[in-house]
């Protein structure tokens, strides 16, 4: 890799030493903005433009969009072992966009785990801080939720629809840790760092960070939009002050799990006559 001109740093180019032709700091940031675009288009991104198309759908059909569902979790086989092989394997791949962006931030063998703040040198603050941050955001995100049904503009979210089986509260667990680190990790650790380094102001960057969460929610309605990119402001400022992204997976697994194993274990009757089923 040829060396770069003095206004970016060499140690951002991996391979960069002396004696290499220089690379100007411009042809960097392009080299940057298209590997940005790659791991959205592999992940979130794609994600996002997916959420938009289904909530064209959604907003153009005579039911109205109050009465339509959206499902998370779902069976995905009708024998239990097939099942839960496939949810393992879906949720083990989903991870790979994550392992992407941490070989990314690696560059000269750095560590991404350190430089985003996922290690383990403060356990006991980032569990804290976390479920801090969960109280701060679910707590009202649910009321949004139930605001957002009264006035006809979310549609009813179903958080699980898997079948019993003594396998099923583990994999909602770990699917509520797969959607942290995911989201986590792509949406603020790395698109943080690399805004950063293309020399994005901090509202530009925190503005991105929140609308991209935001997007790959649309699909619920609008409700669920307006209260991820609330939620995105909050995590991306954090991040952007803090630079740790460890208590911001916590907080997130938190309110997954919450809603995850809180949906599959109230009875039917009860969740029909709060009308989430």
């Amino acid at each position: 890799m040829p060396r770069v001109s003095a206004d970016v740093p060499a140690a951002a180019v991996p391979g960069a030493g002396a004696g290499t032709p220089p690379v100007s700091g411009a042809a960097w940031r392009r080299r940057l903005t298209v590997e940005v675009w790659i791991v959205l288009g592999l992940s979130l991104g794609r994600s996002g433009v997916y959420a938009v198309v289904t909530i064209l759908d959604r907003v153009t059909r005579p039911e109205a969009l109050g009465a339509q569902t959206a499902t998370l979790n779902p069976s995905r086989a009708d024998r239990p072992w097939l099942d839960l092989t496939y949810q393992l394997l879906s949720l083990g791949f989903a991870l790979v966009p994550v392992a992407l962006a941490l070989y990314l931030l690696s560059a000269q063998g750095r560590s991404a785990l350190r430089r985003i703040g996922l290690d383990r040198a403060r356990p006991g603050r980032d569990l804290l801080v976390g479920a801090g941050l969960a109280a701060l955001i679910g707590i009202p995100g649910l009321g949004l939720y139930v605001v957002g049904r009264l006035l006809g503009v979310t549609v009813e979210v179903r958080a699980a629809a898997l079948d019993a089986a003594w396998w099923t509260v583990p994999v909602l667990l770990l699917s509520a840790l797969q959607n942290a680190l995911l989201e986590e990790v792509v949406a603020v650790g790395y698109l943080v760092e690399r805004l950063r380094e293309l020399r994005w102001g901090p509202v530009a960057t925190v503005a991105a960070s929140a609308l991209l969460r935001g997007s790959y929610h649309l699909y619920q309605g609008w409700g669920p939009f307006v209260g991820n990119v609330v939620m995105g402001v909050v995590f991306a400022e954090y991040y952007r002050r803090r630079g740790r992204v460890g208590p911001l997976v916590v907080a997130h697994t938190l309110m997954d799990a919450v809603v995850f194993v809180g949906y599959a274990l109230v009875p039917d009757d009860i969740r029909t006559s709060l009308g989430l089923s």
